[in-house]
């Protein structure tokens, strides 16, 4: 450990935060280069050109010049998620909790109520339910 004092120790670590940070900023940029449908074909290899040739001024210049419409595409994307999964609780929740859903829970409880009352031993309740669940 005398070999490396502790300021080396910090610079490294700082080094590698950086160099992780500009990997994350690239990909970020390159996902939004071909997730951006206003940019027409020679736009986006001409970006992706910039930011291969001269990856850090490349992906400083896309941030400064793109960076507030990258974040209303992020921002467009999250929306179009949550509208999606929102419409697919709805969907899912009205075809169980419809007619046949809802059939399902009453007769089950009927089954469970006639066994309680002694009418349908364990074996045929467990034969009615699996049934029933099929």
């Amino acid at each position: 450990m005398d070999d490396y004092p502790l300021l080396e120790v910090f610079l490294t670590m700082l080094y590698l935060f950086l160099w992780v940070m500009w990997f994350f900023l690239l990909f970020k940029v390159v996902t939004d280069l071909f997730r951006d449908h206003s940019l027409n074909g020679w736009a986006k290899a001409g970006w992706l050109i910039l930011v291969i040739l001269l990856p850090y001024l490349g992906v400083l210049i896309y941030l400064i010049v793109r960076g507030r419409s990258m974040h209303e595409r992020d921002e467009k994307l999250a929306k179009d998620s949550e509208a999606a999964f929102r419409t697919y609780v709805r969907e899912a929740a009205t075809s169980q909790g419809g007619s046949g859903g809802s059939d399902h829970v009453k007769d089950l409880a009927k089954l469970a109520e006639l066994k309680d009352k002694g009418a349908l031993s364990p074996e045929e309740y467990e034969r009615a339910k699996a049934k029933l669940l099929a």
